[in-house]
């Protein structure tokens, strides 16, 4: 297995990213063998709690499976290490919208505060597409406790395993038109962003814009993709 020790964010970067534009991408956070680890966990059902036929929900097409815990350990080394670098500045939005929320520190803390309320279920995600598969444009929101920022893991490496599906962000603005965002991306790669909405300094202060994000139609080949959602489900 690969040491799970080279995993390093660049904190700094990553708050200035979020906060110009609500999304971060952190370049080869991941190794060629992290990829390798966590894309073969997909055949193994028994790291899993529920599989999702995207199509039966209108979802999208493709399919993804929920993780159940005990999470893997990369899977839970990378929830862990990524909620304790973004829990400041998920208090820092927090603050500026007015929403009265706190974050813990860690993440042992927040997931507490969630299984409190009942969400009780694991959230991170593999993701698994084939040619003419898409993901609709949405966001991850499983019950009342949800944290205002998630991560996606690339996998599988563009133009050589897959070509098309892009990762998209659509935000939306007070009384403006929506303005959409394609994110380039190659294997090991990771993309932090906000869940639901993010804070934006207007003339008043700040005020909330509303995002979503989804994957464009995969034109061939096989992707695979890792999802990080730091609050658990109903």
């Amino acid at each position: 297995m690969p040491s799970q020790q080279m995993i390093e964010f660049d904190w700094p970067s990553i708050h200035a990213q979020l906060w110009e534009q609500g999304w971060a991408r952190v370049v080869g956070l991941l190794s060629e063998g992290h990829c390798r680890e966590l894309s073969a966990l997909y055949a193994e059902e028994d790291n899993f709690r529920s599989r999702i036929i995207m199509a039966r929900h209108r979802f999208g097409r493709g399919e993804y499976k929920y993780f159940k815990y005990p999470l893997p350990p990369l899977v839970e080394s990378l929830r862990r290490q990524a909620y304790a670098g973004l829990a400041p500045l998920a208090n820092q939005w927090s603050n500026a919208l007015s929403l009265g929320a706190e974050y813990p520190a860690d993440h042992a803390g927040f997931i507490e505060l969630c299984h409190q309320s009942g969400q009780t279920r694991p959230t991170p995600l593999l993701l698994h597409y084939e040619e003419g598969d898409y993901n609709c444009l949405h966001q991850d929101i499983y019950g009342e406790i949800a944290f205002p920022l998630q991560m996606v893991c690339f996998l599988s490496q563009r133009d050589e395993e897959y070509q098309g599906g892009e990762f998209l962000l659509v935000e939306q603005s007070p009384r403006a038109q929506s303005i959409a965002q394609v994110v380039p991306v190659e294997r090991g790669d990771a993309v932090i962003f906000t869940t639901r909405w993010r804070p934006v300094r207007g003339a008043c202060g700040f005020y909330r814009a509303n995002v979503k994000h989804g994957f464009s139609r995969i034109l061939r080949g096989t992707r695979y993709t890792l999802g990080v959602v730091f609050h658990d489900a109903v």
